[in-house]
């Protein structure tokens, strides 16, 4: 019962959190101010306070906007209900350092946002990016004694993108793709970066071939990589000790 508690109390923080995150995701790529009060992006009114309750309200409101009923993007649902997610899984596999724990549900906080940004708005923000780079080199510095792997692992994944970006005429990737694949090498390391960057390139071939056969994109269309990246990102550093293993004992 008391576990019980414990997770539906950090559950509802992960949602408040998913409720900001989402303000970010639509202020940032529009170039507005993260300050004031949240609006209607159809009617342009003020929100009211009882219809911004993580969660329910969405629920409450049946998906519609109060005043000029139109949808409310799932998006703020997912987002909500995901971060909760997330924070629990977070909590519990970190929970044997405080610290340690802060400094990734940041990190992961920042690749939520990164994620639906680039997805909606074909945008990876720098005021997300750059601060999640700072807090994973901090952590590096702090946690694990500034070890070369990581940093070798950063600069040779942003290497890599970056080279893809002049050699596509900056149509294949992005720079927002650069910035995103340094920290991820800086998160996950050798050999974690190169199963990440094998799944993102996997996964993002395959959406991309749905897409086009459900008629969503036409073949040579740009697809939004970023949020492939921070799937992959997740897998591998979770998982990725396995996968590896695995792949090892059956194709190597």
């Amino acid at each position: 019962m008391e576990i019980l508690a414990i997770n539906l109390l950090i559950f509802l923080f992960g949602l408040c959190v998913g409720s900001f995150l989402n303000v970010l995701i639509y202020r940032l790529p529009h170039f507005l101010t993260i300050a004031g009060r949240s609006f209607c992006p159809k009617c342009k009114k003020r929100i009211l306070w009882q219809d911004n309750i993580p969660l329910v309200s969405f629920i409450l409101l049946g998906g519609k906007c109060r005043f000029c009923h139109s949808p409310i993007s799932f998006q703020y649902l997912l987002v909500e209900l995901g971060t909760g997610i997330l924070t629990v899984f977070l909590f519990w596999f970190y929970s044997y350092n405080f610290f340690y724990l802060i400094f990734n549900l940041l990190i992961f906080y920042a690749l939520i946002v990164v994620f639906v940004s680039d997805w909606r708005y074909q945008i990876v923000p720098d005021q997300v990016i750059y601060p999640a780079i700072g807090i994973s080199l901090a952590k590096l510095a702090i946690f694990d004694g500034f070890r070369l792997n990581f940093f070798l692992s950063g600069f040779g994944a942003g290497l890599f993108f970056l080279i893809l970006y002049f050699a596509t005429f900056q149509k294949g990737m992005g720079m927002g793709d650069v910035k995103l694949a340094f920290l991820m090498g800086l998160i996950l390391g050798f050999p974690k970066i190169i199963l990440a960057l094998y799944l993102s390139f996997l996964t993002g071939a395959f959406f991309g071939v749905i897409l086009i056969l459900v008629g969503k994109k036409r073949f040579g269309e740009h697809v939004p990589f970023g949020p492939f990246l921070c799937g992959a990102t997740f897998i591998s550093l979770f998982w990725g000790e396995e996968i590896i293993k695995w792949l090892t004992a059956h194709f190597f």
